[in-house]
C-alpha cells in the first residue's frame, strides 16, 4: 500500500505557492499570451509601413518601423513570459509583471498613434499586474 502524503506539496511558483495556480494567475497568463501575439501583429503593421497610425508634434515620436520592432520585442515577452505564468514556473509572475509593465509604458507612448488601441490594452496590463502581483492570505487551520 502506497503512502499518503499529509501535507500538500508545494510547487515551483516560488515561496508558499502551491501546485495550483489561482484563477488570477490563469488569468494573466491566458490575457498575456493573447495580447502578445497581438502586439506583434501590430508591429508588423508598423513594420509594413500602413497608413494605420498617424500622429502629429509628439514628444515620443518614433519612426513607424521603430515602433514596429518595439511591438514585436514586447509582444515576444508577453507571450514567453504568459506562458511562465500558466506552466506555474518561478519566474514566471515577475517576468510577466515585468513585461506588462513594459508593455503598459509603450502602449501610453503609443496612444497619438492609435488611442483606440493603446487605451484598451493599458487597461488590460493593469488588470494582468494586479492579477500578477496580488498575493491570496487564507487561513490555513493554523499549520
Amino acid at each position: 500500500m502506497a503512502a499518503i502524503p499529509s501535507k500538500t506539496q508545494r510547487g515551483h511558483g516560488g515561496p508558499g505557492t502551491s501546485e495550483r495556480l489561482s484563477g488570477a494567475a490563469v488569468f494573466a497568463g491566458a490575457v498575456m499570451m493573447l495580447s502578445g501575439p497581438l502586439s506583434i501583429l501590430m508591429g508588423a503593421s508598423g513594420i509594413a509601413g500602413d497608413n494605420l497610425f498617424a500622429a502629429s508634434l509628439y514628444a515620443y515620436r518614433f519612426d513607424l518601423t521603430a515602433w514596429g520592432w518595439i511591438h514585436i520585442v514586447v509582444g515576444l515577452a508577453l507571450i514567453i513570459a504568459g506562458m511562465g505564468v500558466v506552466t506555474n514556473k518561478s519566474w514566471g509572475r515577475g517576468a510577466g509583471a515585468a513585461a506588462t509593465g513594459i508593455s503598459l509604458i509603450t502602449q501610453f507612448m503609443f496612444v497619438p498613434y492609435y488611442p483606440l488601441w493603446a487605451i484598451p490594452v493599458m487597461t488590460l496590463d493593469l488588470l494582468i499586474i494586479f492579477a500578477l502581483t496580488r498575493f491570496d492570505v487564507g487561513t490555513n487551520g493554523g499549520r
